[in-house]
């Protein structure tokens, strides 16, 4: 049983680096294109949005690799329960149970 649990945590693991990754790749990218004369192409208050989404993406990787540092990784913030593998599975850094995230 342990051992599956190990397998859980490492592949979370594999998948929360990688979005850690594509995020940091993202950032980059974008923050070169506000840098450019017309953005890039892009429109400025998008290319505004998606840099705070792609901030906002490694910032919650980053708590969630901590978490799994700690110990703390898969328990729901509110209600202390643990989250589903499933939901984990789709949202890796998720830091709420279904339950408590629709409360939120």
């Amino acid at each position: 049983m342990t051992h599956t649990v190990n397998d859980r945590t490492a592949t979370l693991r594999e998948l929360l680096e990688r979005q850690l990754s594509e995020h940091t790749e993202q950032l980059t990218e974008l923050t070169g294109y506000t840098r450019q004369p017309g953005h890039g192409g892009h429109d400025p208050d998008t290319l505004r949005r998606l840099v705070a989404a792609a901030r906002q993406g490694i910032s919650d990787t980053s708590q969630a690799l901590e978490r799994m540092a700690e110990g703390g990784y898969g328990v729901c913030a509110a209600c202390g329960r643990d989250i589903p593998t499933a939901r984990l599975e789709v949202l890796p850094s998720a830091r709420y149970c279904v339950p408590c995230q629709q409360r939120r």
